[in-house]
């Protein structure tokens, strides 16, 4: 079939085709070997002319192990041969412990193709494609080869899948088929999801500065400001101890105090210092508290009774009083721990923060707090709320304990479905999951807890945000750096990786992509992925439904791999029109 070389370049050469009549008619991408007396060099036949046949050298076979790239060229002289069959199973890996069946790839006589999974599992990925080119099907495959792989039962994985349509309920709800220690966990923000799914609860205490300032929108370090001190004094306020309420009293006392010696009307300070009590009343401090004088009592608002010179009649007595109240010492106050709290003691804390240090008094900060006081007024009182409304105090390693072991059950597959909320409560939603496994995975042994998060239309999320500016670092950007070492672990599946963060694409290690057209998003995944060829990014331009191109870390050279259906199947196929429009 091949008679000899007749040029070698930097990375291809030309094969002159032998004058016989068994030529093979179907031998593009065909792989071969370069042999001379010193080395073997891969190759895949990548062009066809009349009389000789372009190669792309891929990498040299060296004592029963494949080596991508090239240093040493072949010689003019190389005979030119097929692969054998171990040769064959250096390139497309054999079945073993540890080691995950992808798919069979077509060029290589219909091997099948293993991937070790130390390779695949411990690094990030990424998994692109057009709508329709197979993606979610290639993803509940992978996962179900995962857990029916005869070689490896992997009881102690944990994947956090994060998607939007809860398309994945019907691949994987059944995994305690396979073996009754798997187990499926459906948590998700839609009420009428199915008897087994469970509603989605975040505790609010687990969330910090950054969490509280994505789902308040956020957007100036004065806001910032004010969240700190709201988080501070809600931790202060869910204890039951004395000092906590004589904190709120001289947080109130000291606002009091400010104004009354403040420049204003004696009208302006009085409508100003009921609108305190109206949102930080406490028992010492509200419109019907009895204030006592020598001899005789009053209520609290008939302190503030205007007399003839725009004075307030019992100044005195209301200085007094308010002046009990006032310790500078509280101001050092720490509490021991945190506690249980509610949004609705979170939005008083808030309101005491605001008055602590007069941000509603002042010009400049006004709107900032006011666009923060009515965002978290609305999630108090909106249908999101109920996502907060954890039953009781749990640290973070109970909470992410019960959410993979319950009722003495190991949940390999905890899938959390957003399909009910907007893209930007379901953002926050994700990131503060990514943090918290983040977190709780740097406080555990290095490594001994992994966690795969698979995020489905990973551009809802990963974005390029601009928040590193406000928030001091972008989540997915520190896991994307710094999660591997740790076990945190990141898939990420979208059919626009135009709109992902650079930072985050760059740290992927394996590339699982399914046909793409869009010329922005082939151009960008050119430019961010390290290492693509262009003879790789004209391969996935025709690839067939449910086939990908596959190449990474995990990987010996750039596969083309078709994978099988799964069974079952996700809800992921386009609506049936046809019959849908002809049913009765």
């Amino acid at each position: 079939m091949f008679e000899k070389i007749t040029y070698i370049g930097d990375t291809e050469v030309d094969i002159k085709l032998a004058t016989t009549n068994n030529m093979q008619s179907d031998i593009m991408n065909m792989p071969i070997v370069l042999q001379d007396q010193e080395k073997s060099i891969l190759a895949e036949i990548k062009d066809l002319h009349p009389d000789y046949v372009k190669a792309k050298m891929l990498g040299e076979l060296i004592d029963g192990k494949f080596i991508g790239g090239i240093l040493r060229k072949p010689s003019l002289n190389s005979t030119v041969r097929s692969l054998n069959e171990s040769e064959l199973t250096y390139i497309v890996g054999e079945e073993g412990k540890g080691k995950l069946l992808l798919g069979i790839s077509p060029f290589y006589n219909s091997k099948k193709i293993f991937v070790d999974m130390n390779e695949l599992f411990s690094k990030h990925i990424c998994i692109f494609g057009n709508t329709g080119s197979g993606k979610s099907c290639g993803i509940a495959r992978i996962m179900q080869n995962t857990f029916a792989n005869p070689n490896f039962i992997p009881f102690r994985s944990n994947f956090f899948i994060f998607d939007s349509s809860g398309e994945y309920y019907s691949a994987f709800s059944k995994i305690n088929e396979i073996n009754p220690n798997y187990h499926y966990r459906f948590i998700t923000t839609n009420l009428n999801s199915g008897n087994d799914s469970e509603l989605l609860r975040i505790p609010l205490w687990l969330l910090n500065v950054d969490d509280m300032a994505l789902l308040l929108s956020a957007t100036t370090h004065t806001q910032l400001s004010i969240i700190e001190k709201m988080l501070r004094l809600v931790k202060i306020f869910s204890q039951s101890d004395d000092s906590a309420i004589n904190y709120q009293n001289h947080l109130i006392a000291s606002a009091i105090m400010t104004i009354l010696y403040s420049n204003q009307s004696a009208a302006s300070k009085r409508d100003e210092i009921f609108s305190i009590f109206n949102t930080c009343s406490t028992d010492a401090f509200n419109l019907n508290a009895t204030v006592q004088g020598i001899g005789y009592t009053r209520k609290l608002q008939d302190c503030f009774l205007i007399d003839s010179t725009d004075d307030f009649s019992e100044r005195v007595l209301l200085t007094e009083y308010v002046n009990k109240f006032i310790n500078p010492e509280l101001n050092q106050y720490e509490p021991d721990k945190t506690n249980y709290f509610t949004l609705e003691m979170l939005e008083k804390a808030l309101n005491f923060a605001l008055i602590s240090e007069g941000w509603l008094r002042n010009e400049n900060v006004y709107a900032d707090a006011i666009t923060l006081k009515v965002k978290l007024h609305e999630l108090v009182i909106g249908p999101n709320s109920k996502f907060f409304d954890y039953k009781e105090y749990v640290r973070l390693d109970q909470f992410i304990s019960n959410l993979i072991i319950k009722d003495g059950k190991k949940y390999q597959i905890v899938n959390i479905n957003l399909e009910d909320v907007d893209d930007g409560f379901a953002k926050s939603v994700v990131k503060i999951f990514t943090r918290l496994l983040f977190e709780l995975s740097k406080k555990v042994q290095r490594g001994s807890i992994p966690f795969n998060i698979l995020l489905e239309e990973a551009h809802r999320y990963v974005q390029k945000d601009t928040d590193e500016f406000l928030f001091g670092y972008n989540i997915f950007d520190r896991v994307a750096k710094e999660g591997r070492k740790y076990g945190v672990i990141m898939s990420l599946i979208s059919q626009r990786p135009v709109d992902l963060s650079d930072t985050v694409i760059s740290q992927c290690s394996n590339f699982i992509i399914f046909k793409m057209s869009h010329p922005r998003d082939i151009e960008y995944i050119t430019k961010m992925i390290p290492n693509i060829t262009e003879d790789t990014i004209e391969k996935q331009k025709s690839l067939q439904v449910g086939n990908c191109l596959v190449f990474g870390t995990g990987f010996k050279i750039p596969l083309i791999a078709r994978l099988e259906m799964p069974n079952p199947m996700p809800q992921s196929s386009s609506c049936n029109v046809v019959e849908t429009w002809t049913s009765n």
